[in-house]
Parts: C-alpha cells; structure tokens; sequence
C-alpha cells in the first residue's frame, strides 16, 4: 500500500515543472507556458533590421509586422504607448527600419511578440520606394486618368471572376451576386493570390477573360491581407495589362489601408469582395421597385394630365359660346335685327325730314322766284337799252315783253312817266 503523503508529494513537483514529464505524469499547460515564458525572459534584448509590412494604432499602441529585407520572415511587434510617445520620428508601412527587441511570450493567448523599446529609421523601405517611382510612372502615363476608366454594364450578361481557389472572396462575390440577380453567369478563373505564382497567374487570367467576348466585366478579388500579400496586385506587368483590358476590370482586393496600385489602374474599385458583387451585379427586387415606381409615378403624372385636360375641356365646354353656340347666334342675330330696323327707322326719319326740308325750300324759292310773279300777270319788259323807268322808253323802240308762258314783241307808241302803281315809299 503506497504512502499517500509520497502521492501528493509527487504530484506536487509533476504540477511545478520539477520533475520530468510523462504519459503518466504530463505538465499542465501552464507549467509548460511558465517555463516558456521564463526562458523567453532571459533572452534580452535583440537589435534587428528589417522592413514595417505593417503598421496599426489601436488603444494607443501600435501592434506592426517586421519582415526580413531578404528573406521570407516576418517577427510581430508590440510597441506600448509609453514608448511611442518617446518616438521622435513618424513611422508607416514600408518604412527600414531598426528596433530594440525583447522576446515576450503571453502566456494566455499562447503567442510570440516582440516588445520594442527603441526604433529608429534607416531610411526608406527599398519596397515602397520602387512602388513610389512606379506609382508615379503610371500616373504620368495616364494610367490612373478617369478619362480613360470605363463604365461598367447596367446588367453584365456574363461576368469573370479571377479568385483564389476555394477562397472566401469566391464565395462572397458568387454568393451575394447570385442573391442580387439569379441568372447571373460567372466565369471563374482560379489564381495565386500570394506569393511569387500571383501576379503571373492572375495577369493571365485577366488577358484569357479579355479575350472572351461573352464576359462583360472582370472582378479581380480577394479577401485582404497584409502588405506583403498585397505587393503581386502591384506588379507592373500586372496592372499594364488591365489597363490595356477593352473589358471593364472591377478591383476587391479587399484592403483599405494598404491599397495596392491595382486599384488605382482597375476602372472600379469596389472595398471589399461582396462590395463589388453588389456594384457589379443590380439587385433584381430593387430594380423592380424602381421600376414599379416609376410606373407608379408615370401613371399619377398621366391621369393627373389626363384630369387636367378633362377639366379644362369642361371648362371649356361650359362656355356659353361652346354650350349653346346658337344662342350667341341668335343673340347677335336679334341685336343685328334691331340694328337694321333701329337704321332703316333713321334713315326714313332722315329721309321725311329731308322731304319736309325739301318741299319748304321749294315753296321758299316758288315764292322767290321771277316766274311765279309773272303767273300773277305780270310781265318783263326787255328793250335793246334796258329799260328800268318809263322816261327811258323811246317812241318807236322795239320791246321783248316776257310773260308767264313766253314772251311778245311789242313797241313803244308813247311813254308815260308818273303813270304807274304808288310804291310803299310813296306811300309812306
């Protein structure tokens, strides 16, 4: 019968890491994390070299990635706020730099990071440097112009996908696509999206999908990643064959921070794979929305025209003119009527007076008038002098004597001056 104090005694030093590991007696994880950690400790401080592949603030420390100038290798690092407010210099990705490192292992997320107490700059990343003349290359080219940026189809009968294989960003454009409108088509080229294959594998996908002429737009996507994941979408074979593309090119690399120079070539960059299925492909409900509101609001405009024209044709049509258009005629007839007596009454009028008028002047001038006098038996005595007194008569003078119903030649047998009628004077 063992002695239950050895027991304990044993278990004891097994749980503190004193003696060795067995299947019988295994460490717990702790102890194996404690001496990890311990040991990890004891390390120091390292200085090391090499190029910031990233480059975040979060909470007022700055969690980043070194990777080796030459080799495939890459170290996280951790630079608490405190340090970072001792920095003199401003850092972003791409930058060469060099940092005062002390492993740090935690031992409750089980992961290695470097603390960094100094870090200084050795100038600019020899990465981002040949990204910048390129950069601007391109640009001066014209390559980034949003003149030459071409339009993407309304509703793409085909579209092709280059994508890696079996990846998320697959997934989320065919997914979200394929919800907006179900008969969508995709033609799917699978690529490298990382690594030395990527930017060859995806160059020719791009001119294999150009060539199609049943592909209408090309989404290159893929799911983000970090800034040396992202260097193939900057290759310059790369993007000098999407911009020679005659098809519109849609880049989703999926990366805000750290765009790749393929956005600014693309002739759409959407943020995220499912952003460029959404951009890419019209949702079918929406579009019928729209379309049902547009006929909604062409049929309100319509009988609202309708209802106006309707209204004013009864206007119209209430008009005297328009509802008994006899009666204006009528109307103006009778007052044409009235007219036309009201003229022939003055005319008559005009007329009688003109006859009275007439006929007074005609007894005016009868009276006036020589013959009239010679109707009451008078007669006018013409001799070849003229006559006006008696003493002017010569015995023997002939004389034309003209009555009322012609004249008689006579002649002077004697002259009687003083014989003739009184007139009023001698009278008076």
């Amino acid at each position: 019968m063992s002695d239950p104090t050895s027991d304990v005694t044993a278990a004891a030093a097994v749980a503190t890491g004193d003696e060795p590991a067995t299947p019988e007696a295994p460490w717990p994880v702790g102890v194996l994390a404690q001496k990890l950690k311990g040991y990890i400790d004891r390390l120091g401080t390292v200085w090391v070299e090499g190029e910031l592949a990233q480059w975040g603030e979060r909470g007022g420390n700055v969690y980043a990635k070194l990777k080796d100038l030459h080799q495939d290798a890459t170290l996280d690092l951790r630079i608490w706020s405190s340090v970072l407010a001792k920095l003199t210099d401003t850092f972003a990705q791409g930058d060469r730099v060099i940092a005062l490192v002390k492993p740090d292992y935690w031992i409750k997320g089980g992961t290695l990071s470097m603390q960094v107490y100094q870090l200084r700059h050795v100038g600019l990343g020899d990465l981002l440097e040949k990204l910048e003349r390129l950069r601007r290359q391109l640009a001066e080219e014209g390559l980034f112009d949003e003149s030459r940026k071409q339009r993407l189809p309304f509703l793409p009968g085909c579209i092709g996908l280059v994508t890696g294989k079996d990846s998320d960003a697959e997934k989320d454009v065919l997914r979200n696509a394929q919800l907006r409108w179900p008969q969508v088509r995709f033609r799917i080229r699978h690529a490298a999206v990382q690594g030395e294959r990527a930017a060859a594998d995806v160059t020719a996908a791009i001119r294999e999908l150009d060539a199609d002429p049943e592909v209408d737009v090309i989404i290159v996507a893929r799911g983000g990643g970090d800034f040396q994941n992202l260097l193939p979408f900057s290759d310059e074979t790369l993007l000098r064959t999407a911009a020679a593309a005659t098809t519109p090119i849609v880049s989703a690399i999926g990366h805000e921070a750290d765009r790749p120079l393929l956005d600014e070539v693309a002739d759409l960059r959407a943020s995220t794979p499912t952003d460029a299925a959404k951009r890419v492909v019209p949702d079918v409900m929406e579009e019928l929305a729209r379309v049902q509101q547009a006929r909604g609001r062409l049929a309100l405009r319509l009988s609202g025209l309708l209802g106006g024209e309707i209204d004013r044709i009864a206007q119209l049509r209430s008009r005297p003119v328009l509802a008994d258009p006899r009666g204006l005629v009528d109307a103006r007839a009778e007052e044409l009527t009235r007219w036309v007596a009201r003229g022939a009454e003055l005319v008559e009028h005009r007329i009688d007076r003109a006859r009275l008028q007439t006929a007074e002047l005609t007894g005016r001038l009868r009276a006036l008038s020589p013959r009239s006098t010679l109707e009451r038996g008078y007669a006018i005595v013409q001799g070849p002098r003229g006559l006006l007194r008696a003493a002017d008569a010569a015995a023997g003078e002939e004389l034309t004597l003209t009555l009322a119903d012609g004249t008689v030649d006579a002649a002077v047998t004697a002259a009687h001056p003083g014989a003739g009628p009184a007139s009023p004077r001698d009278a008076d």
